[in-house]
């Protein structure tokens, strides 16, 4: 990691060139929270931020204070910003987008005819790819309103990576695409003939599509191509915009991951893919990562200091020495400040539990009884610090397999919070961590 280039995010922020921001990476590796936490830092610098989730759970509205999130862009109160910071928030409503794209692109009958149609309603709200496809749609609709200089985005969860990215052309093949052709046959040909045609080419393609879903679901679909006919190219030409529109300069891709073998591997995909499109990556952050503020002392040590407590072999504090039964007194380097680290941390160790002795000597336990308590939690302290240690390790190791595979991508180390993000404050936590770029 140290070969690594450091990701600074608050030059990236304040850039006012900067006007998207996409987080993306596996689930379960903090995008949303990272998105959020983006937002309130650049919108408490002075920027005018929309956060614009896809994540069906609600945890960004709870940390913003807010109700209930929704299509609509809301206002975060509590925002310490400046020179005319703002920040508002929104989850995506795929149908309602949807339904808004209709609205804007067809007369008031047929927008009706779509809306209440039964297949554009089951296309609406379940269709593979619309939900990404109308994140895309969302992403350009607020880019092109102007009312916010930056736009955070925070990407579906998906094992598939970059879903979002390809759901666009996904869907314009669907629309434009042989199947549509084949449902709109009957219409074309005409009469019992037609019908008998598409029955024919029906069963080539599924075999039982027609006697499952009836001559009604054929129907509905019919109605639904002909009303949507005219707004086809339009799906497109807007999915081709936005998709140049996160291959322009203003917009940066941050990838998310944790310091783990299955969220890096899927960060490397994610930088490899993006490389691919073209799209402008700024970096990797790096999220929950582990540190200590004894990392001097190893696991091995820790463990074996463990171990001379616990088998009676006593730390005399004062004169640094170490003697147990059959072993030898040995004395420490001084040149070595953790030589004796089972010393540190029993003398840290009776500064908590003994000032109960000092307060009421009537009442203290024996010395002896007040010894092996220290004892004991010196060396649990002492084992829990070597797990801790070997944590760090197979963290480090990870990061280096990824860093020697992409020498070239910056990262910004956050380091692991005592509890979840659940405000503001957490969130302006985050932010302070994302920042530091890289922990000590």
């Amino acid at each position: 990691m140290d070969l690594a280039p450091v990701l600074e995010l608050d030059p990236l922020l304040d850039d006012p060139a900067t006007r998207i921001i996409v987080c993306c990476g596996a689930g379960g590796v903090g995008k949303t929270t990272t998105a959020a936490a983006l937002g309130v830092r650049a919108a408490e610098r002075g920027r005018r931020v929309v956060v614009l989730t896809i994540d069906p759970a609600r945890r960004l509205a709870q940390s913003m204070g807010i109700d209930s999130l929704d299509n609509v862009p809301r206002k975060v109160e509590g925002i310490k910003g400046c020179d005319g910071g703002e920040l508002h928030a929104m989850m995506l409503d795929m149908k309602r987008t949807f339904d808004e794209i209709v609205e804007a692109h067809a007369d008031a009958d047929r927008a009706r005819a779509i809306l209440e149609n039964p297949f554009y309603q089951s296309l609406s709200a379940g269709f593979a790819g619309t939900q990404e496809y109308m994140a895309m749609e969302k992403l350009g609709q607020l880019r092109a309103r102007d009312e916010w200089d930056l736009i955070v985005v925070d990407t579906p969860p998906s094992r598939s990576a970059l879903d979002f990215l390809d759901a666009p052309k996904r869907l314009g093949s669907f629309l434009d695409g042989k199947f549509i052709k084949l449902l709109m046959a009957p219409a074309k040909v005409g009469g019992r003939a037609g019908m008998k045609f598409l029955n024919v080419g029906m069963s080539m393609m599924t075999g039982t599509l027609g006697k499952l879903l009836g001559g009604q679901f054929l129907k509905d679909v019919q109605t639904f191509v002909a009303a949507m006919d005219t707004m086809f190219g339009g799906f497109r030409t807007r999915a081709d915009a936005t998709y140049k529109l996160l291959q322009a300069p203003g917009t940066a891709f941050l990838v998310v991951a944790t310091p783990e073998r299955d969220a890096l591997r899927e960060a490397a995909y994610f930088v490899e893919r993006l490389a691919a499109e073209g799209m402008p990556l700024a970096g990797l952050v790096l999220n929950r990562v582990h540190g200590s503020g004894a990392a001097r002392l190893s696991a091995e040590r820790a463990r074996a200091a463990a171990e001379n407590l616990e088998e009676g072999r006593i730390v005399d504090q004062a004169g640094g020495k170490a003697v147990g039964r059959g072993s030898r007194a040995t004395t420490p380097e001084p040149s070595d400040p953790v030589a004796d680290p089972a010393a540190d941390l029993a003398t840290a160790a009776e500064s908590t539990t003994a000032p109960a002795a000092r307060i009421a000597p009537s009442e203290a336990a024996p010395t002896a009884d007040v010894d092996a308590d220290v004892k004991e939690l010196t060396a649990g302290l002492l084992r829990l610090h070597a797990e801790r240690m070997q944590v760090l390790a197979r963290e480090q190791r990870t990061r280096d397999r990824f860093t020697a595979l992409h020498p070239e991508v910056a990262v910004a180390e956050v380091a692991a919070l005592p509890g979840d993000v659940h405000d503001l404050e957490g969130l302006r936590a985050i932010g302070d961590r994302l920042t530091v770029g890289r922990l000590p």
